[in-house]
């Protein structure tokens, strides 16, 4: 049970939602009990009636439902919901240390040459300068523009360099959903070369070791439509721009990716979503997990006779 020293809650005001990491395995209610000590047991039963307790994305009713050591617990409390979200992103989680965005597709990570103001670096700033004018942030990793889905920034330089020194054993598991084009025969497997940019500023392959950065990229088919197959992909190296090299090396582009040989663009954006990142947090050393939910206008790709074909079998990566 969370011990008041070792409970991390991003609170947003006294009628925002408050949000916690489990630090040790334990039944629901136990531990909103121990996390809430100022809430009467009644007023907890009213909150999982009323569906207004979440672990991870999914509201949960039941007081004895199991959590596991890195599940986020999310109590809805009402209040302002413009205070977590913001036109172009939403607050997944905050506290002291770092801040967990889902970003949506068109909005820079940080400024460019051509776009220095609408950024989610500007925005998380905005953000956290709220409580404090003195507050910055700092960033840990970047998705293009037109990707979307979970960031991490981190609120000190400290905690900044740590994170990305450390970022390659600290990362558990981080998989993206992506639509690339056409329906690719074998339903999962592995893709390896050796990753460098050329003069164009684009990224190739190779498959001699002394030419670029080693990338290896698992992939499985999660459905398939007419034109178009939804694939769960996960990183075992982090490589700049190296799903959208390995999905054109597989022969099935990612759709919307015009520079790397997509020839179709269904959506206007490219269609990769980051969709779950999780890690090990940098002060308390628990593993946190953050997901955002696959794009619902990816999967009305999927649709093939009116309906919605799934692939069997295990995730094996």
């Amino acid at each position: 049970m969370p011990r008041p020293d070792q409970r991390y809650a991003g609170n947003f005001g006294k009628h925002a939602d408050q949000k916690f990491i489990v630090n040790e395995p334990a039944i629901l209610m136990d531990f909103l009990m121990a996390s809430m000590p100022e809430k009467s047991r009644s007023t907890i039963k009213s909150y999982l009636a009323h569906k207004q307790v979440l672990v991870g994305s999914k509201p949960v009713s039941q007081f004895d439902h199991p959590l596991e050591r890195g599940d986020l617990v999310t109590i809805r409390l009402g209040g302002k919901k413009e205070q977590d979200t913001y036109k172009g992103l939403t607050i997944l989680f905050e506290d002291k240390h770092i801040v967990v965005i889902s970003k949506e597709s068109g909005l820079l990570s940080v400024a460019t040459d051509k776009e220095k103001a609408i950024t989610a670096y500007n925005i998380v700033s905005f953000h956290i300068k709220k409580a404090n004018p003195r507050n910055r942030i700092f960033v840990v990793h970047r998705l293009d523009k037109d990707a979307s889905g979970v960031m991490v920034f981190a609120k000190s330089e400290e905690i900044q360099e740590k994170m990305q020194r450390e970022w390659h054993e600290a990362v558990m598991e981080r998989i993206y959903s992506v639509v690339v084009e056409g329906r690719i025969e074998q339903k999962e497997g592995t893709i390896t070369s050796y990753l460098k940019e050329n003069k164009a500023l684009v990224m190739y392959s190779s498959q001699d070791p002394g030419d670029g950065q080693l990338a290896v990229t698992h992939y499985r088919v999660v459905r398939q439509g007419i034109e178009y197959s939804l694939l769960d992909v996960e990183l075992e190296t982090g490589r700049k721009n190296q799903i959208r090299v390995h999905m054109k090396d597989l022969g099935h582009p990612i759709a919307g990716d015009k520079k790397y040989g997509a020839v179709s663009s269904p959506l206007g954006r490219l269609c990769l979503h980051a969709r779950l990142l999780a890690f090990i947090h940098p002060i308390t050393g628990i593993e946190v997990r953050f997901e955002a939910p696959v794009p619902r206008r990816f999967m009305a790709l999927m649709k093939e006779e009116g309906a919605l074909k799934k692939t069997k079998g295990k995730r094996t990566f």
